[in-house]
């Protein structure tokens, strides 16, 4: 379990931050920002939560952060979106009435029906990788 320094740090990495960028935004200096993110200093709960401001988050989603929610809420969002991508390429096939333009949404509608595809068989290698990872 990732501890919340971390998670801080990780957060910054993965948005392309610098340290003396989220210094900037936090209104403080390098030195006291690098302290938190190496774990040297007792951060209060109010800085914690400027910094989950900074990333536009909740504090409990900055706790959470790297846990393994993280990677259920991104499978549900890509299920989302690729369930939704279906589901217009059928609607509107269903409305049209032009045969070339039938033909073109058939044809989109498998590339969507595919792409589903991929997507289940990349969820389930990694919820693989994360069974495998715990053990």
């Amino acid at each position: 379990m990732m501890k919340v320094h971390e998670k801080i740090r990780s957060m910054r990495l993965s948005k392309g931050w610098s340290q003396e960028d989220m210094a900037d935004k936090l209104y403080m200096s390098v030195n006291g920002y690098a302290n938190i993110e190496r774990g040297e200093t007792d951060v209060p709960v109010s800085r914690l939560e400027k910094i989950a401001t900074v990333f536009e988050i909740e504090l409990l989603e900055l706790f959470s952060f790297g846990e393994r929610n993280v990677f259920y809420l991104v499978a549900a969002a890509a299920n989302n979106y690729y369930n939704n991508s279906f589901n217009n390429c059928k609607n509107n096939l269903q409305s049209t009435d032009s045969s070339s333009e039938k033909h073109e949404l058939e044809h989109e509608l498998e590339k969507a029906r595919l792409l589903l595809q991929q997507k289940d068989k990349e969820i389930a290698y990694l919820k693989e990788i994360n069974s495998l990872i715990k053990n």
